[in-house]
């Protein structure tokens, strides 16, 4: 007998709780779907305000360890209100979503929860089910590109100051990392943590960004601590703006790489990036690997921010560094 797919009833917050001004041009509701694996997943929904018939439609989702109630959100209500329905969600074991325990992540469950995304808009009434399209921000990048990889109906994706997280899992920031023997090490201090969270009874938090930051932080903490830790981007729900991951959470990020085959994606992708973001090196190794021996290269963009840094394509960081006019052409053109 087949298992029926179900809905978890999940606590949803009504009042608004964002960490941008809620904009009156779009109508915004709360929305839930089921992936492939019955975690249920929680959304804000954004709809253009006097909206009629079906529109194109694009799913959100990031930062790495943020909720929908910051960048994403940004990025899903400013589209809403050039022309598109579009969700911000959490993805599985975080924020409002189900799944337990929580605080894991997982490169196959979370490549999934853009997919069931994509499930959720191509059967919603208010959306042309071959006209969707995908964001990625951070973290969430190299899973969108992981999605657009495997999801044929995906028309169309940006990835925004990308992370590939099982890069930066398995050989540390700029690679500097890469050796079998610190590889060894990392795993090996995980396996002790998962039995001593066996025998805690509880799974350990490896912490958010650090706080208080210390005055010998490298940039990047600081542009992190800047967003996650001030009044700018901190909200109570965000793993980076507090208790962060579980020790354990990436675990299986540290062999199993998500980009293997980008350089096969036939949609459109536009990937975004900060000139001076500490991340930029994997949205330009991104762009080098999905286009080299590849026939699908004319629908490929890699746009360089100048002057801007990582956290500047969550919010824009007060100098409008979100290309939204660049976003919108983009959707615009390959999601008619």
């Amino acid at each position: 007998m087949a298992d029926i797919i179900q809905n978890e009833k999940l606590k949803l917050t009504n009042e608004w709780d964002k960490t941008f001004p809620k904009s009156e041009k779009v109508v915004h509701s709360k929305v839930t779907f089921v992936n492939r694996y019955g975690i249920t997943l929680a959304a804000d929904m954004y709809v253009p305000e006097g909206a009629n018939g079906k529109l194109p439609a694009i799913a959100v989702c990031g930062p790495f360890g943020a909720v929908k109630e910051q960048a994403s959100g940004l990025y899903a209500q400013t589209m809403a209100e050039r022309g598109f329905v579009t969700i911000a969600f959490d993805p599985s074991f975080t924020g409002e979503s189900g799944g337990l325990p929580r605080y894991m992540a997982s490169p196959d469950i979370n490549t999934e929860d853009f997919m069931a995304a994509v499930d959720f808009l191509s059967l919603n009434d208010k959306v042309e089910p071959d006209r969707i399209g995908i964001i990625g921000i951070c973290g969430w990048g190299g899973m969108a590109l992981n999605a657009a990889a495997l999801d044929t109906r995906i028309k169309a994706t940006v990835a925004s100051t990308m992370y590939d997280m099982t890069r930066v899992n398995a050989k540390g920031y700029f690679d500097s990392e890469d050796s079998e023997e610190i590889r060894y090490q990392k795993k090996k201090a995980m396996c002790a943590q998962r039995l001593d969270d066996l025998k805690s009874g509880e799974y350990k938090l490896g912490g958010g960004v650090v706080s208080p930051l210390p005055d010998d932080a490298p940039f990047f903490v600081k542009d992190y601590y800047d967003y996650y830790k001030t009044e700018r981007g901190y909200h109570v729900r965000s793993l980076n703006s507090n208790g962060g991951w579980n020790v354990t959470g990436c675990e299986s990020f540290m062999n199993q790489p998500i980009l293997k085959y980008i350089n096969e994606i036939r949609s459109a992708v536009l990937i975004i990036h900060g000139e001076k973001a500490h991340s930029c090196y994997f949205s330009k190794d991104a762009y080098a690997d999905m286009t080299e021996d590849s026939k699908y290269t004319d629908n490929k963009e890699l746009l360089i921010i100048p002057d801007a840094v990582h956290t500047d394509l969550y919010d824009g960081g007060g100098k409008n560094a979100i290309p939204f006019d660049r976003l919108e052409s983009f959707f615009a053109e390959y999601l008619k």
